[in-house]
């Protein structure tokens, strides 16, 4: 397996492996990959961490950096980071790939001062990176009552102290938020890939049996 940075070339393919990763995962069809292609020219990216892995020449995984902050409780917006979509092929999911790939972005992470990364997703898979609920470091989810444990929003201090003893609330990059505001973009977008079934499955967001 070899990992490197994403290159112009590799655009489309990368779209179209984010889709696969992530249909029907958390709503029918999904919508990340809609957000990766905007994401490129956000000045919230991060170039340097627009990684691919890669086996052979066929790229089976992918995952991207953004540039972030935290609303302290006394108003002032304190420098922050995330990341995601992570993409792995469905072919080599549950293998170990996504980890790897994860933890050799979050060493460059850190490498370029990346002191604190807040994300959200399955504390089972990321604890193994490190990662715990982002409430035990007193960072507060934006859609979430302030005093609760949010249990997919998670939290990393990669640099020792970055954080301290401060406390304030964290709410996504709106460059992640470009589908639902844009619907009629977004679907523009959709119709220029391959036409799949969309379903409502347990674990959805907002699935209701």
């Amino acid at each position: 397996m070899n990992i490197r940075l994403e290159q112009p070339k590799d655009y489309r393919e990368v779209e179209n492996l984010t889709r696969e990763a992530f249909w029907n995962v958390y709503r029918p069809g999904c919508t990340e990959h809609y957000v990766l292609n905007l994401y490129r020219t956000n000045p919230d990216f991060i170039p340097e961490l627009d990684l691919v892995m890669e086996d052979g020449d066929k790229i089976i995984g992918h995952v991207m950096f953004s540039r972030a902050e935290i609303m302290l409780d006394g108003g002032t917006p304190y420098p922050s980071w995330t990341f995601g979509p992570i993409s792995i092929h469905p072919d080599y999911k549950r293998k170990g790939y996504g980890l790897k790939l994860l933890n050799y972005a979050l060493k460059k992470a850190k490498e370029m001062g990346i002191g604190l990364l807040q994300m959200e997703g399955n504390i089972e898979f990321y604890k193994h990176a490190g990662f715990n609920f982002a409430s035990k470091m007193k960072i507060h989810y934006h859609a979430e009552p302030r005093d609760s444990e949010v249990p997919y929003f998670l939290a990393q201090e990669l640099i020792p102290g970055y954080w301290g003893n401060r406390e304030g609330t964290y709410c996504p990059p709106k460059g992640y938020f470009v589908a639902d505001e844009n619907p009629e973009a977004f679907e523009a977008y959709e119709t220029t890939f391959p036409q799949k079934e969309k379903f409502r499955l347990p674990g959805q967001l907002g699935y209701e049996e």
